[in-house]
């Protein structure tokens, strides 16, 4: 077990890069004694904590063209174009079941990170703290992208993705006192959010979630914080006080991509780029 953090972006299926990197790891018998994870960085950690090596590449080159599992018709049907009652029901009990017991007894410390929709702020959901259904249904809360799923509820409290106010969790690990950070992007070095078109943006995110201010100016805030968190990175990887993983190349892998073959390809990039960084990745986290 190494005295480190791990942080995990989301992305939606761009995170097939982040499943290539931490089969890597599992494969190799690498640990941390802690992980964190956005969005579907959560989904990816949790399949780390619980040692289910190839299950997120499986689950997501096997549904991808399923509607059961990724369609806009499910916005109807489950409230999001990602069904996640089909993901973590048939899916995590029967087709490709989650190591429930396994992720329980794991000694290392795992937190998904969701956006408090009351206070706009990041809510970090630590493994133990809660029953193990309530800890998927914060996995739940932390992957429901603003606009294209429904608000979770948990102990009466509403959550969307961590991505709204917390994308990448690297200053939770630095303020948690870790010394050695390593963390897992989707996208390549020097990548930033285009502004969108913000009057159009802001005013369909006031009206969608009118209920929620605190919510919707951390969901304005969202490109700029994302381009801020990157350069601080940028920043704190030159000064070797983090250790960085991202893809080497343009992704193109959409968050709702449906092509089974380009989620396989960004897999073997993520697993090649480990590969290609394992030996340094040692001596960061030795020294």
């Amino acid at each position: 077990m190494h005295k480190g953090a791990l942080v995990l972006e989301g992305g939606s299926l761009r995170a097939m890069f982040t499943a290539g990197v931490l089969d890597v790891l599992m494969d190799g018998h690498i640990w941390f004694e802690y992980a964190n994870g956005v969005s579907a960085g959560s989904l990816c950690g949790y399949g780390y904590v619980a040692r289910q090596s190839g299950r997120s590449r499986q689950i997501n080159e096997t549904f991808c063209g399923d509607r059961r599992f990724l369609g806009l018709s499910n916005l109807l049907r489950s409230g999001g174009v990602f069904n996640f009652d089909f993901l973590f029901g048939d899916v995590c009990d029967a087709l490709y079941p989650l190591d429930r017991e396994t992720f329980s007894r794991s000694p290392q410390k795992f937190e998904a990170v969701a956006t408090d929709c009351l206070t706009g702020k990041p809510a970090f959901f630590e493994k133990g703290d809660y029953s193990p259904e309530e800890f998927l249904t914060a996995c739940r809360a932390s992957s429901s992208m603003p606009g294209l799923s429904e608000i979770v509820r948990l102990r009466d409290v509403p959550y969307l993705d961590g991505g709204c106010s917390c994308p990448i969790a690297f200053q939770r690990a630095i303020d948690l006192g870790y010394e050695k950070v390593v963390v897992v992007l989707t996208r390549p070095y020097g990548y930033r959010k285009k502004p969108y078109n913000r009057p159009v943006m802001d005013r369909s995110f006031d009206r969608l979630y009118s209920r929620y201010p605190a919510l919707c100016a951390s969901l304005h805030e969202m490109p700029r914080r994302y381009n801020r968190m990157l350069g601080e990175l940028e920043a704190l990887e030159r000064e070797g006080r983090v250790f960085i993983l991202r893809p080497d190349k343009p992704v193109v892998v959409g968050r709702l991509e449906r092509d089974a073959q380009k989620l396989e390809d960004l897999y073997q990039d993520g697993r090649r780029v480990m590969l290609e960084h394992l030996d340094e990745l040692m001596l960061y986290l030795d020294t």
